[in-house]
Parts: structure tokens; sequence; C-alpha cells
């Protein structure tokens, strides 16, 4: 371990699942933890599907890192994008609107997770979110909620709204199963009441995916379960269709059997694919390591990258044993550095390599119907929707968040209610918005440094003006009575 004078620096990339776990694993160390991430949440990303479709708020999955580690007196957050790592210097630098901030480290866990990947055809992102953040989520919940409206709008008018009530789910995984059953249950159950001029039960919701199964890594006979749960709740399941392109009205399929098909459809959803944040790449390009189709990079046993023992990669950006892309894989690896680290200050010899404790996988369909797999056992049904309903309470952070999500599980599942359908067009258009400025949103706020006087002389006279008006009772007085007075 590097000698200093200070207490030893531990800087954690990311407030995921790993960035998260890795800094309270630390809590009790002599140390002083830095966490510093894109976002000032810790999100609870398999729960994102559910804001999507109103039935939690963005609070409920995404409490405030600083919140969460208030009373961890040896942790500090930090707001920003980690740019550059230098591993010869020790250094990492992050940037949040044009400001830029330099931290040195002696131990340095990366846990910054994946984003979505489109498979080389980035332009699909333009209509077709992906499900990696709140903003994603909320983007889609005014997508999905907004084309209900504009059926409504356009069924009043005469129009044809077939395309508007056609919804798209590309990917059959876990988080298109779960999107592809909500919107379903929301198009043929919760909102069948609420619109007059459009049923909105005749709503399509189709899944896609070019592999010939759903859920791949729940096996054949979960995978074919659950295809057919979901043709009973009215999702068209389409196997071996590969998408081709995709515009602002639909997108094209090329099926396996060679023959294409465009489906029209206002609103689609990506699920398909992930990729490792770009991080990855400068630790590859420093180090020798190399990195999968993913991105993920490849670290030794203990998950310390190659000549670096003092670096930790943890989580989605790993290549290791075929580790799956999932939140226990995440939160096992950053205690197992956390703990690495605790046992290096005291003296005391290296844990050796990870070992994988593998909790089991589950996925909801719709209400009272899931499918789980933990070791050898293969639920299905009821049984298997309250397993998934238990596991996700307890890994919900902060106990006021569990007790909101139970109850709004609740109204949602044997009512009909969704509390938070609140949407807006700034939801729905913000994104593309920004990416159309050159720097992005720091395009919108002036360069440090730079202030305007002569706006702020306007400010304090027009502050002044209204402290006048206030203290000489002229508000709601004539003009003629004011200057009669």
């Amino acid at each position: 371990m590097t000698a200093t004078n200070d207490r030893h620096k531990v800087v954690v990339i990311g407030s995921g699942f790993g960035g998260l776990f890795g800094t309270k694993a630390l809590r009790r160390a002599d140390v002083d933890v830095t966490m510093v991430a894109r976002t000032t949440h810790h999100l609870f990303q398999p729960l994102l599907y559910q804001v999507a479709t109103g039935i939690l708020s963005a609070g409920d999955i995404a409490p405030p890192t600083r919140e969460v580690l208030a009373s961890q007196k040896n942790a500090r957050v930090l707001l920003g994008e980690v740019t550059r790592i230098d591993l010869a210097n020790r250094t990492v630098v992050s940037e949040m609107l044009g400001r830029e901030t330099e931290l040195a480290y002696d131990s340095l866990i990366v846990a910054a997770g994946a984003g979505q990947s489109y498979f080389g055809n980035d332009h699909f992102s333009e209509f077709a979110p992906g499900m990696k953040s709140i903003d994603d989520a909320l983007e889609l919940r005014g997508r999905i909620f907004g084309a209900f409206e504009l059926a409504e709008i356009g069924a009043t008018r005469g129009d044809n709204v077939d395309h508007l009530l056609t919804f798209v789910v590309v990917g059959a995984g876990p988080t298109g199963v779960e999107m592809a059953g909500q919107i379903a249950e929301l198009a043929h159950r919760t909102l069948k009441k609420d619109f007059r001029a459009i049923n909105t039960r005749t709503a399509r919701v189709i899944l896609l995916d070019a592999a010939p199964q759903v859920l791949p890594p729940f096996g054949a006979k979960l995978g074919e379960r659950t295809k057919r749960e979901l043709e009973k709740i009215g999702v068209e399941v389409r196997l071996g269709a590969m998408v081709t392109d995709l515009d602002e009205r639909g997108l094209e399929v090329r099926h396996k059997d060679g023959r294409t098909e465009r489906i029209e459809a206002l609103t689609k959803i990506w699920a398909a694919g992930v990729q490792a944040n770009p991080l990855t790449r400068t630790l590859s390009e420093q180090t020798g390591a190399p990195l999968d189709r993913a991105g993920r990079i490849a670290v030794n046993p203990d998950l310390t990258l190659p000549g670096h023992p003092e670096v930790f990669v943890v989580g989605d950006m790993i290549s290791l044993d075929n580790l799956p892309g999932v939140a226990q894989v995440a939160i096992q690896g950053a205690k197992h550095a956390a703990k690495e680290i605790q046992r290096r200050l005291d003296g005391k010899p290296g844990q050796g390599p990870f070992h994988y404790f593998d909790k089991g996988s589950m996925a909801i369909i719709s209400r009272f119907r899931a499918v789980a797999m933990v070791g050898r056992l293969r639920l299905t049904g009821v049984v298997a929707w309250l397993m998934w309903l238990g596991v996700h309470l307890v890994y919900i952070t902060g106990f006021k968040n569990r007790v909101s999500a139970l109850l709004k599980w609740a109204i949602s599942f044997f009512g009909r209610g969704r509390s938070a359908r609140t949407m807006t067009l700034q939801q729905i258009f913000a994104r593309n918005a920004l990416a159309r400025l050159e720097r992005g949103a720091t395009d919108l706020v002036s360069r440090p440094g730079e202030y305007d006087e002569a706006r702020r002389a306007e400010l304090e006279a027009q502050a002044a003006e209204e402290a006048r008006l206030t203290d000489q009772g002229a508000r709601g007085v004539p003009v003629e009575q004011r200057s009669a007075g």
C-alpha cells in the first residue's frame, strides 16, 4: 500500500450497487472514502420499468446517495462524470458542467456499470430509449402514456390510431419481459375506463428478439413457460426477429426465414444488449487487459487489474468466469474489494480469488405471474411472484422506500390504480434536445469564472422595486390614486 501522511484514500467510481455497497463495506475501516458518480442517487435498476409504467415514483427506487451515506463519517459524495483515470499517478478526474475535479487515491474501486447497447446502430436511440437510468424511465413513461393521449385526440378527429396503440419492446430478457407484461396490464386493465374515444384493450404489445427463446439464461423450460404466460395476457411474442431499421413511426424487422416486415409503432422500447462503461477502454489502454465484445475488461481472479493491485473493477464492467450482469455480482464483488483493502491495511494476507455465490434469478411477467430460478429449484406462478416481491423489497434502499413500494404494489396489483402516471413533454423531448447541443447541458450554463455584472444589477433593481411596492402599499392601487397620494 502507498505510504502517505494522511489516512488511506479510497475513491469509488459509481453510485450503483457496486459503488454503494463497496462504500458502505468500508464504514469501519481507517480510510477516507470519496464516492464520485454522475448522478446524485443510488438507482435500484431492476425496478426502472415500474417507474416507466406508473407503478412507482422515481424517489421510491432512487434515494439520494448523500442521505444513504449521511451517517458514514468516513465517506463523502461528489457529483461528476469520471472522464480520466491515470493509473501511473493514481488520480481520477471528473467533470460536471465544465468544472473539473481531480482526486488522488491509494485504492480505487471502479463500479461505473454499463449502458445500453444498440449493436452499432446508435441512431436507434433517438426513437427507442433504453432502460438504464431514471431519465430513461421518465422519458418512457411520457412516451407510453403520451401515446394513449395522442390516440384519444386522433380518434376524436376520426384518424387511424393503430400505430399509436402499438407498443414494441425489443429484447426478451428479464427487462423486456417485465416491460412488455406491464404495458399489457396497463392497456388491458388499468386504463380501460379512462378514455372515451379509444378502447385501450385493443392496444398491441409486441415483444421482439433475435434469439430463439424468451429469457435464455433461465433455460428452455422456464423460457417456454414465460412465453405462454405473456401470450395469455395479450403480448405478441416474436422470436428470431432482428431489428434492421428504426425511425419515428416504426421499425423494420427481418425474420429468421428471410422475410422482412414493417411494424408501424410510435412507442419503441430498447431492452436488448448492454455495453460496459467507456472507462474500461482507458483502463485497457494503460494495462493491456483485453476487452470483450461488450466492452468488459478482463480482470485478475481477485478483481484487480493486471499490474495494479490497488485498482479493483466490479460489476457489469468485468469479464471473468462468465459472470452474469446482475446486481449480486456487483454487490458481492464490491464487498470483496472492500474487505481486501481492509485486510491489506491490517497487514493480513489476501483473500485470494473472488467467488460468486449465485442467489438465483427472477422475472415478473404480470401480477401473480413470475418465474424464479434458485439453484436447482424452478418456480412459476403465484409462488414465484411472491418470492420476487419479497426479494426486491429487501434490496430497496431505505425503510420509507420499502413501505412506499409495498403500498403502491398493493394498489397496483390488487387494484387498478397507478400513482405515478404524471408525464410532461419535457420528459419526452429533453434528452434529444440536449443531444443536439454541442456540449450538452454544459452549453446552458456559464463557463467557470464568468459572471454577468449587468444581469446582477438588473436583478438587484428588480428586487428593490418589488420591496418598494410592498412597503408603500402600492399593490392593487390604481396609478392615478398613487399619484394623487
